[in-house]
């Protein structure tokens, strides 16, 4: 950074919200603060999911899926539910709109999407995108997204966003008049850059590694769940077996057939519950991936400082040599070597009337420069304090909502041994009964 701007003047963030979660239906959704405007008129739902078959950009058959969102007033004169109004929309439709989302408030940390294919799964688990529990799963992310968009402060009141909600055909359109692609284009550009800010802000760096260190832990937690489900999946099976056996052992026994058959019924049921157990399990997976997805989010958040910063330091680099040339000129002494010296030596020097003119233009330029960087230096402060009051929220967010998830998901475990329990106490009775 050049002398005229001080380290101080260079803005910065760091640390980082989301909100809890419950189980309707054994489906787990996330419950969002109903403190914005938008969430206090409407209630917002994707209500489900539709598979269709069409022709796509290159007029070949494709299947695809549609999702049905719904919208109503909150409260209804009378306490007669309003009729919903509802329009249909493609998975690439949100990813259309979180991508404007992303381009035109790059200070928040914009709500991730439910995965578009399925990682992390436990084998006997289809990974195809048709498949329909996880179109169930990918419906309920949706609907999430949504209203975490909708809870937000910020983002519940974007225009586009309401478009969305209200405007089957028209509202592609409009997101694409706001031009947000070619800003998208080449700021990506810019991203994709080999800079290297000079003067990095300790607190962007320290929480773009948080984000890292996050992104690796869940990962991690993620592929053991995934492991632990495949052998709990076998374990669960293989007590088919002993109903089995129980079963054939009680075809040859007159005084204990009884019991026998009955214990094999409990060890048959037994094993047949590992396939809801195992459904249940991956939505407080999604809830993982949800946060594994939004470290993406954060990082984004601090490469665009990064650029900000970055700008900001070539600005005052630029203006810094300029200042340079002024007083080279002024005092006639070169500090450096320039081709525009060594052609004064070969060639004279200038005339008065030719370095009055140089000076005056370079006295422009330095206005100039001088403006660009307070530009530039505001800019970065108003991006630091509006991205901080996001992390903040964010921050807040998330560790309460993965408090609730990991205790939910250890009630859940608790719950499932106590059904291994009761299903083992149950044929200790039908053996005692023999």
């Amino acid at each position: 950074m050049a002398d005229s701007v001080s380290s101080e003047e260079v803005a910065v963030i760091s640390n980082t919200d989301i909100t809890s979660t419950e189980s309707e239906n054994n489906i787990i959704n996330t419950m969002v603060e109903r403190g914005t405007a938008l969430l206090r008129k409407l209630e917002i739902n994707v209500a489900e999911a539709e598979k269709r078959t069409g022709k796509n950009t290159v007029n070949m058959q494709e299947t695809y899926t549609v999702y049905l969102i719904e919208i109503r007033p909150a409260e209804t004169e009378g306490g007669t539910p309003a009729a919903p109004d509802t329009l249909w929309r493609r998975y690439s439709e949100f990813e259309l709109l979180r991508t404007y989302l992303l381009v035109t408030y790059p200070y928040i940390i914009i709500p991730p999407l439910p995965e578009k294919r399925a990682e992390f799964v436990w084998h006997k688990l289809s990974a195809d995108n048709l498949d329909p529990d996880f179109v169930e799963r990918r419906r309920v992310g949706l609907e999430n997204f949504l209203l975490r968009v909708a809870s937000h402060p910020v983002l519940s009141n974007d225009k586009l966003f309401f478009l969305f909600l209200t405007e089957e055909k028209g509202w592609r359109d409009a997101v694409l008049e706001t031009g947000f692609q070619d800003k998208a284009d080449s700021r990506l550009k810019s991203l994709s850059a080999m800079f290297r800010v000079k003067n990095p802000d300790k607190r962007f760096t320290a929480l773009k590694q948080y984000s890292d260190e996050l992104n690796s832990v869940i990962s991690q937690l993620l592929r053991i769940r995934a492991r632990v489900a495949d052998r709990l999946y076998g374990v669960y099976k293989v007590h088919g077996n002993y109903g089995r056996v129980f079963s054939e052992w009680s075809a040859i026994e007159k005084e204990m057939g009884d019991g026998l058959q009955s214990a094999g019924h409990h060890m048959d049921t037994y094993a047949a519950s590992i396939d809801d157990i195992l459904e249940e399990e991956e939505h407080f997976a999604d809830q993982l991936k949800e946060y594994l997805f939004y470290t993406d989010a954060v990082r984004s958040v601090c490469r665009k400082h990064e650029l900000i910063q970055y700008e900001l330091e070539m600005a005052a680099q630029d203006l810094a040599q300029k200042k340079q040339q002024k007083e080279e000129l002024a005092t006639g002494t070169v500090r450096i070597f320039s081709l525009k010296g060594m052609t004064s030596k070969l060639f004279g020097q200038e005339s008065p009337e030719q370095k009055e003119s140089r000076l005056a233009a370079l006295e422009q330029s330095i206005q100039e420069g001088e403006e660009t960087v307070k530009e530039k230096n505001t800019e970065c402060q108003e991006f630091v304090r509006a991205a901080w009051d996001d992390i903040e929220r964010f921050k807040e967010q998330k560790d309460k909502d993965l408090r609730e998830a990991l205790i939910s998901y250890a009630i859940m475990q608790i719950s499932m041994c106590k059904k291994g329990i009761q299903v083992w106490s149950n044929a200790k009775e039908c053996f005692s009964k023999m």
